[in-house]
């Protein structure tokens, strides 16, 4: 995953260069600012440029100081993608509040642990010695898939979903490792090959797989996972200074082509994507800016269009919810 991002406001250092800059600040017919808007209307064109995407798509918003909700298609179930992992980074930091698990500890990052897909451990030499709380940043930035299953090794996925159970998110579930994702991914398309021969359509396979709701790394909707950051904005999820800490990681988002593409330095997004391009595309976070905080929880799957429009579109999502309630215009 590649994408446009700019330096992130009130952040103690500067987040990580992108892999690659794509261009445009301000989105071409975006409306003026508009807090007096009708909900109905902001829901209208949501949900209209939504609709015009050729798509699987669901959204939950909303405006915490007022509660002006968005919700489109917000209670289906959809792939997480590596969005679920911001559920492991908080039993995570749980865990340590409990003395469980000590951030500080270092581990070897072995050649047997390295991952595909994105993330930079898989880069350096076998031998790294990160700390836990290296691995949990790096699971989030830089969605690093060997830091992730590193971190599932002391927090077990079926210890994140009895969290997320007790929780009330009867919706929202960890499945699996990234490595058993890939291993599976690995499997679907040997037996197409062998089934197939060269008729074999790799594409269409991708597709298929990340449609296959007993494949996803996770699932959610977008009404669990928007609430499930509303609670760690309230600070329900952990104690102050673990909470802050989860904030400062999700601020230093590697990726910023989504949520943040058209938000100016008025708006500071702490946020998590999920990705599997082109056919899959999600954004989730918290658009903190003087007349907010907004929560805002967009999934776009199952994509046979062009996979910029959906990142323009989520980018234009939040775009729009900032001016509409009470956010800076251009």
């Amino acid at each position: 995953m590649t994408g446009h991002r700019r330096r992130a406001p009130r952040l103690p250092a500067a987040l990580l260069a992108p892999l690659l800059l794509l261009g445009g600040i301000t989105q071409p017919g975006a409306t003026a600012v508009g807090a007096q808007e009708p909900a109905a209307a902001l829901q209208e064109r949501i949900s209209a440029r939504l609709d015009a995407l050729d798509a699987t798509s669901a959204v939950w918003a909303r405006h915490l100081p007022t509660g002006r909700t968005v919700t489109i298609r917000a209670d289906r179930p959809m792939n997480t993608l590596s969005v679920i992992k911001i559920a492991a980074l908080v039993r995570a930091y749980q865990l340590a509040e409990a003395g469980h698990l000590d951030l500080g500890e270092r581990s070897e990052v072995a050649e047997g642990d390295l991952r595909g897909g994105s993330g930079l451990l898989r880069t350096f030499q076998p031998g790294l010695r990160p700390t836990f709380a290296d691995l949990l940043e790096q699971m989030i930035i830089t969605s690093d898939n060997t830091a992730t299953d590193l971190v599932l090794e002391e927090v077990p996925v079926e210890d994140i979903n009895h969290m997320l159970d007790s929780l009330g998110y009867s919706e929202t579930r960890f499945r699996t490792s990234t490595g058993e994702l890939f291993r599976d991914l690995t499997a679907t398309f040997e037996r197409g090959q062998r089934d197939q021969g060269e008729a074999f359509d790799a594409s269409a396979a991708t597709f298929a797989f990340e449609g296959d709701s007993t494949a996803w790394l996770g699932r959610t909707t977008a009404r669990e996972t928007g609430r499930f950051l509303q609670e760690l904005e309230e600070g329900r999820l952990a104690g102050a200074a673990a909470t802050r800490a989860m904030h400062e990681t999700l601020a230093r988002q590697f990726y910023r082509s989504r949520l943040p593409r058209f938000l100016g330095d008025e708006v500071l997004v702490e946020h998590k994507t999920g990705d599997w391009p082109p056919h899959a595309g999600n954004d989730v976070g918290i658009l903190r800016y003087d007349g907010g905080p907004v929560v805002v929880s967009a999934f776009v799957t199952q994509s046979r269009g062009d996979f910029l429009e959906v990142e323009r579109t989520l980018g234009w999502i939040a775009q729009e919810l900032v001016r509409a309630w009470d956010g800076p215009g251009d």
